[in-house]
């Protein structure tokens, strides 16, 4: 096989319908069957990105030595434009069998069909079967839900896709592609001029402020001021938290090794939660940002639902099981908004079971580089338990009830972090504009940045520019705030709305936007209930 054969969009088709997972990159055609269980960020970041167009994915998230990698898997080439497939995770079909020159799935023939190589011949992989397990069951609506009331909701979803067509630059192609030039012309501009390298002086002063919530923690302990050293506790893992997220992009040291071996201490030994379950989140988050069925960031049934796709019971695609909209979703989610904040309050719980479960089910990749991460976030998990749960709650706290009270104010202390991460999403656009757009266009529509004083970054770990940080994930976030004025520019350049609320306004906005969904719920709630006994007075049987 010549790995500078032209292939024709058929034969990626049929590649695809095989089971093999087809990447486009830089017209590249990347088979990436064999990668899969090696790939440090998970698998089904790349799931998403098979039979795309994935160039800015594959950029924005990882070093050059890994692109070159990347290129390794190169079976083929294509010429010209590439139209996206959606990709079979995504309920993407293929055919094996097309009819010669045409292509059966979703999107429409390239123009370089005729003279294009035949398809290669290779061997269907492990992988090629396994993936199956990734395909997305289409679940109907729930059979206590009349059709009249699962139209509303599709009638509310239609008009804001509606909303954001009008809203948004056009989806045809020249438009996008534009955009897309113009964010590649940005990046490479701020990598020229540095903004993808750190400055160490930062987490110098970091570090200080690390030890001194951590002395200071231990100081009230040792004096019996319990509730003081919890808090204090508190603080120390809502700072860590900023430096663990750089380590899980990288942006630290741009070393594979260090960072994770840095962050793992950071993230494990100290906090207790996995680093390989929140990159395996929080790259498929990345890539699908704020997709009801596909963004687990935004998969919080019963407690919240920010789309009123989750009305109709979604099946997660990253879970791998029905989301159900139950007796106890349809009451949490018309009170939301009020119960918002006190949730939040208890995130870091749920973290900890996500982080046992990856750990324990061994969700992260078993072969290759990233191994032995699984081995060395145990014995992190383990070692946290002991000087947490046993050396401290459990020793040195002299009653259940002074030990219920340390653990409690130590985890709320941290619900700042929580709505920080909900704030620059929950009020975004969840809307499915298609496979036509653009990677910074996509970034830019769900995601809002946080507006403060710059002496104030430091609270929020200079997260609050999470349209910066989805743009650029691998930037060191002390850069976000120096790059924001090209991303405005960038912005208005392209047409693209830059959304940016203060800390108090982007509150307000989730607080109405998660209002508004509960407003839906109970309409959903009251409708199905009114044609329930409608047909129980008449005879009818609901579909």
């Amino acid at each position: 096989m010549v790995l500078n054969d032209l292939m024709s969009r058929s034969a990626i088709e049929r590649l695809i319908a095989d089971g093999h997972q087809i990447v486009i990159y830089e017209n590249r055609v990347l088979r990436v069957d064999s990668w899969l269980p090696k790939h440090p960020g998970g698998d089904i970041a790349v799931f998403h990105m098979v039979g795309r167009d994935a160039t800015d994915e594959i950029n924005a998230y990882h070093s050059e030595g890994a692109r070159a990698l990347a290129r390794k898997f190169q079976i083929g080439l294509i010429k010209g434009t590439w139209e996206n497939f959606v990709p079979p995770i995504q309920g993407g079909k293929f055919c094996s069998e097309p009819d010669e020159g045409v292509s059966l799935s979703s999107a429409s023939s390239s123009s370089d069909e005729d003279s294009a190589a035949p398809i290669p011949k290779i061997r269907p992989s492990k992988m090629a079967t396994e993936v199956k397990k990734h395909e997305p069951i289409v679940v109907s609506p729930q059979a206590h839900d009349p059709p009249a009331s699962m139209e509303l909701m599709a009638e509310y979803e239609r008009k804001l896709v509606e909303r954001d067509l009008n809203k948004y630059p056009s989806l045809d192609y020249q438009t996008q592609l534009n955009i897309t030039h113009k964010y590649r012309e940005l990046e490479a501009f701020l990598l020229k001029e540095g903004y993808f390298q750190c400055n160490y002086w930062n987490y110098g002063i970091e570090s200080v402020r690390y030890v001194t919530l951590g002395y200071l923690s231990y100081f009230f302990l040792s004096k019996d001021w319990y509730m003081t050293s919890a808090f204090l506790l508190g603080l120390l893992w809502h700072q860590l938290t900023f430096t663990a997220h750089d380590a899980g992009h990288l942006a630290i040291t741009h070393s594979f090794f260090w960072d994770n071996f840095f962050g793992t201490i950071i993230a494990n030994f100290v906090g207790g939660l996995s680093l390989g379950w929140w990159k395996r989140n929080h790259n498929v988050h990345h890539f699908v940002t704020n997709d009801p069925i596909h963004d687990p960031d935004i998969q919080h049934l019963p407690f919240f639902a920010v789309s009123t796709k989750f009305f109709d019971g979604v099946f997660s695609t990253y879970y791998k099981r029905i989301l159900p909209f139950d007796a106890i979703a349809r009451v949490m989610i018309t009170v939301q908004n009020w119960t918002y904040y006190p949730i939040l309050c208890f995130g870091r719980f749920n973290l900890y079971r996500l982080s046992w479960e990856y750990l324990i089910r061994g969700q992260g990749p078993r072969y290759g580089s990233a191994a032995w991460l699984r081995y060395f976030e145990f014995v992190g998990m383990l070692v946290f338990w002991y000087w947490f749960g046993y050396k401290l709650v459990f020793q040195r706290l002299p009653s259940a009830g002074v030990r219920i009270v340390y653990v409690l104010i130590s985890h709320v202390v941290t619900m700042p972090l929580h709505v920080q991460i909900t704030l620059s999403h929950f009020a975004m656009s969840t809307a499915d504009l298609g496979t036509s757009e653009s990677f910074a266009q996509k970034m830019l529509r769900t995601t809002m940045d946080v507006d403060c004083p710059w002496w104030f970054d430091f609270v929020h770990g200079g997260l609050q520019f999470q349209a910066v940080h989805h743009l650029f994930p691998r930037m060191p976030r002390h850069n976000f705030r120096a790059a924001q004025r090209y991303v405005i520019e960038f912005c208005n350049d392209v047409g693209v709305q830059y959304c940016i609320y203060g800390f108090v306004d982007g509150n307000k906005e989730v607080i109405l936007h998660l209002g508004d969904i509960a407003k839906q719920a109970s309409i959903f709630s009251d409708c199905s209930r009114h044609m329930r006994q409608e047909a129980a007075v008449t005879g009818k049987v609901l579909a």
